[in-house]
């Protein structure tokens, strides 16, 4: 049996220390209460008829709700989709009839949202009252056992949910906490969305024990001033943040002067940003790279600090970590390996890979290979030492901060406003962001920049809406039809 929530189990019989802080409310957590609160939520969960392999979506803010919900999903052996508070109701209803699930945990500032979706409702509330609730037992579970479905876009625009199993969990916890060496007295402040790598990060912290800081939304000055207030040892950060930092007025080394790394992901980040920082702070970034079929870096790789020996280009994330293979294809021949230096696309091969995809067995069988690989869809090469650097992307997402945007799924519902006749989502660089969606437009009469904005900002996630809008009278197509997105950067760029 592998039911992955047993390390809580064995960390509450050994361990007496707080393993959880939610600054917002100044509670703190320790391993026996975080089982208790579970317990009890499982139990809630099944006597709402929740049984083992239903799916069950989380729509909460970053908070220990979110991840405890998580677990007690899990602990019944049912499958969680998280998603992000940022998400429409449209885009919850595709979820919920993509997934046929059974229930969505959720809080009271939602009801509006839940109104307009066919699923029942739980809202999670006291639960610092299940504090010393009775252990309710693990649902045996194995390793190829569902536990979560990350639904991830594609250039289809239709969300696909990826099929992540109990093992699959199991290996990426092991990575993550091999990766940043994590232990008992390290501090770990986490930003990232509980909806996506924040979970595997978090999740890794407890398993090891370390003190979990939860922010429920990043700010720099309360980030920076937690880390000096709880002498944090293990930082999260995403570009923008690290790039943030370098262009402060006064360096903050007394406000970082007990980090011992930091991590970066979701996006590049830029050899003059990362050289000046690490210049500037001595602090080692972990520049790693995975996605969401294979649970952040649960195969993937990562440079570690003992690479920053020979890593003095910054501009690599790094060798595989434990468990995993890689190897660069070619595009239009995924059969043919390609040497070192030659550009190709990037697939991976580990007991972190997502079984496939949620009820989508063409994309599946397109993507997860049956030799165990798995096709990125990145495009990047290998060097002599066998360290990747990330080149281009062979599919059209945009990463903006972290976030993932799919520029198929933005252009399928703008194209209904009734100003617009074309249109093409597409990215320029962003210094500080890594870049942002803006779009092209082919108007069918005048142009209405503003009504196709609020029209946006009414349909999408915030962090999908364009940031410009540029006016033009055709659009760049090979033969006519196919879209050359990268024809429309290399020009707005």
């Amino acid at each position: 049996m592998l039911n992955i929530t047993t390390f809580l189990d064995a960390n509450s019989l050994r361990l007496d220390k707080n393993v959880l802080y939610a600054p917002d409310t100044g509670v703190k957590y320790n391993s026996c209460e975080i089982l208790s609160i579970v317990s009890e939520l499982g139990r809630i969960l099944k006597n709402k008829g929740i049984e083992k392999g239903d799916r069950v979506l989380i729509y909460l803010n970053n908070s220990p709700e979110y991840l405890f919900s998580l677990f007690a999903i899990w602990r019944i052996g049912a499958v969680a989709i998280p998603t992000n508070r940022i998400y429409t109701a449209s885009e919850l209803d595709y979820m919920i009839t993509d997934s046929d699930a059974k229930l969505i945990i959720t809080d009271h500032e939602a009801e509006d949202i839940i109104e307009e979706l066919d699923v029942d409702a739980y809202i999670p509330e006291n639960i610092d009252e299940y504090k010393t609730s009775k252990i309710l037992p693990p649902e045996p579970t194995d390793w190829d056992d569902l536990c979560q479905l990350q639904y991830t876009s594609g250039t289809t625009g239709k969300p696909k949910g990826s099929m992540l199993t109990h093992g699959n969990y199991f290996t990426a916890i092991h990575n993550e906490c091999d990766v940043l060496t994590l232990k008992q007295d390290d501090v770990f402040l986490g930003i990232y969305p509980m909806a996506h790598v924040g979970l595997s990060w978090a999740i890794a912290a407890l398993r090891s024990a370390a003190l979990y800081i939860m922010m429920s939304q990043y700010n720099l000055k309360d980030y920076l001033k937690l880390c000096r207030e709880n002498k944090v040892t293990v930082l999260t950060a995403m570009p923008p943040v690290i790039h943030s930092i370098t262009t402060l007025e006064n360096d903050v080394k007394e406000e970082l002067g007990s980090v011992r790394e930091i991590i970066s992901g979701g996006g590049p980040l830029h050899r003059k940003i990362w050289k000046l920082f690490h210049k500037t702070y001595g602090i080692p970034i972990i520049n790693a790279y995975g996605l969401s079929e294979t649970i952040v870096i649960g195969t993937g790789t990562a440079i570690r600090p003992e690479d920053y020996r020979t890593a003095d280009r910054y501009e690599s994330v790094g060798h595989p970590v434990c468990f995993s293979q890689i190897k660069i294809v070619d595009e239009e021949d995924c059969t043919k390996e390609l040497g070192k230096y030659e550009n190709g696309e990037i697939a991976l091969r580990g007991p972190a890979i997502a079984k496939g995809y949620w009820k989508k067995p063409q994309a599946t069988k397109e993507t997860f290979l049956e030799d165990g690989w798995f096709l990125t869809g990145d495009i990047g090469y290998l060097d002599e030492d066998n360290r990747l650097f990330i080149t281009d992307r062979k599919k059209d997402m945009i990463v903006m901060s972290g976030w993932k945007i799919y520029p198929t799924e933005v252009e399928e519902i703008l194209i209904k406003h009734p100003s617009v006749d074309e249109i093409a989502i597409f990215s320029i660089e962003d210094c500080h962001k890594g870049e942002i969606p803006v779009a092209a437009v082919i108007w069918k009469n005048s142009p209405d920049e503003e009504g196709l904005l609020n029209y946006a900002r009414e349909k999408l996630s915030r962090y999908k809406v364009p940031r410009k809008i540029f006016t033009v009278d055709e659009l760049p197509r090979v033969n006519g039809w196919k879209l050359l997105r990268r024809k429309l950067r290399e020009q707005y760029s």
